[in-house]
């Protein structure tokens, strides 16, 4: 299988460069996998779950399989990398997806474990699909209150390269409505929680399909939380998510006049137009050129020196 790109992480699978964009196919219609991977997507990822009836996993089991097994092929514009959301390992088809990764010796960049409330089943899965080359592929689907309280050891799984919020499943399981305000707790603990042991967390799709107002809403909101990128049911819905988790011209701007100076003081406190900056507003401004892809040049400032 074309490895494209690396995928984010902790400093074992390393975050290498922004990962804003998962774009989420329907197993059970391998026509659309092509078109997944060339749609610019940061992560194509086929689903086994939700989205394929009962009665059609087997053999939408076969199909990922089998296009995981290709070998070398086109992978678009080399951007995308290839994940599978599995069954939940508790269920009969989640144990079959399992076999059947072990068996084909197939290892896809991100492997998403649904329905994860402890640690454990990220370690089980793990053993499984991690190979050797010291890449970390489990991320762990958080959807369920149980799960964000079992969230601290969930994330000191050694294995975890990073993990996503089911909203639909965690408004279903607490009994809470699917609106912004009820999903802002879980959301800002789960982002705040990656954060702190430097992994990635990425929120759940917005399913409006016709209401690109509500996903700019519900992506800035996630953006603004600190996660690194949302999940799109449609590759229409890619170039709003992009365009909120990329920093604006102005933001970019102003971050690379407080990097430039920061390394014209060599580390020491300095000012930008007026207002003091020390390390807390460097290490935010060097976060959004990292965002951008950026690699700052020197930038022109009103004032910057050393205090």
């Amino acid at each position: 299988m074309k490895r494209s790109r690396d995928i984010p992480g902790s400093s074992h699978g390393a975050i290498t460069r922004p990962c804003s964009t998962w774009l989420v196919t329907p197993a059970s219609t391998p026509s659309r996998f092509d078109a997944a991977t060339a749609s610019g997507a940061d992560v194509a990822l086929l689903d086994l779950e939700d989205s394929v009836p009962f009665d059609g996993k087997d053999a939408a089991r076969e199909a990922v399989i089998g296009y995981l097994t290709q070998g070398e092929r086109d992978a678009g514009t080399g951007a995308t990398a290839l994940g599978v959301r599995l069954n939940a390992p508790g269920t009969v088809h989640g144990l079959k997806d399992l076999v059947a990764v072990a068996e084909s010796g197939v290892r896809p960049d991100v492997v998403l474990v649904p329905k994860v409330e402890s640690a454990r089943d990220v370690e089980m899965v793990a053993q499984i699909v991690d190979a050797d080359d010291g890449r970390r592929r489990v991320w762990a689907l958080i959807e369920t209150p149980r799960a964000i309280q079992n969230l601290g050891a969930i994330l000191r799984a050694r294995a975890l390269a990073g993990v996503l919020f089911g909203a639909a499943d965690y408004a279903a399981a607490a009994g809470c409505r699917l609106s912004s305000a009820a999903l802002w707790y879980p959301r800002a603990v789960l982002a705040s929680g990656a954060a702190a042991v430097g992994l990635p967390a990425i929120d759940s799709p917005s399913f409006g399909l016709r209401d690109p107002d509500g996903l700019r809403r519900e992506s800035k909101e996630a953006a603004d939380l600190g996660f690194a990128g949302k999940v799109a049911i449609h590759p229409r819905q890619l170039p709003v998510i992009q365009a909120a988790f990329r920093p604006s011209a102005q933001e970019l701007a102003a971050a690379r006049a407080v990097v430039a100076a920061d390394d014209a003081a060599h580390g020491g406190i300095t000012t930008v137009d007026g207002q003091m900056v020390g390390p807390p507003l460097v290490a935010a401004a060097r976060a959004v050129t990292a965002r951008a892809g950026d690699v700052p040049t020197p930038a022109k400032t009103t004032e910057a020196h050393s205090e």
